[in-house]
């Protein structure tokens, strides 16, 4: 039997603020950038060097209402998801992809102060009652500051 997983684990910082659409259908959608850092030491010059991936990131339904009223520009935040790639033609013919993030979990690890007095209601919704079909998402219990993030 074959088997496989895919899933993605990102904390990072929004590029810009999330842009919420709905499908013909009435189904929200919210799509945002999220930059994600990796530093190291070069052997070489023994100065600090840091590289920023940005990922393509998208969310459905509630996740993706809840996602666009409590994010912003350079909030802090925590995604669990999985791959997905599109594709598309465009007018001259020539094929075009993307990689996104799907989220299944989101948490918001930016605290209080990044939210601007929004944390304590963004807590609210995320600990409401929510249907089983619904992606999960969460508000933290303690602050994360910048020093617990590994990178």
């Amino acid at each position: 039997m074959s088997r496989s997983v895919n899933k993605v684990i990102l904390l990072g910082r929004l590029g810009k603020d999330p842009e919420l659409k709905y499908t013909p259908s009435g189904q929200a959608v919210t799509k945002f950038s999220l930059a994600t850092s990796e530093r190291w030491k070069d052997k070489a010059s023994g100065e600090f060097q840091e590289k920023t991936e940005w990922h393509n990131i998208v969310c459905w339904a509630k996740l993706a209402e809840t996602a666009n009223q409590y994010l912003t520009k350079g909030s802090s935040v925590y995604v669990e998801g999985r791959l997905q790639t599109r594709t598309w033609d465009d007018k001259e013919g020539k094929k075009h992809y993307m990689t996104e993030v799907i989220v299944g979990e989101m948490v918001f690890t930016g605290g209080r102060s990044e939210a601007s007095g929004r944390g304590a209601q963004a807590a609210a919704a995320a600990s409401g009652p929510r249907d089983e079909e619904e992606p999960r998402y969460s508000a933290p219990a303690t602050e994360i500051t910048d020093d617990d993030i590994p990178f």
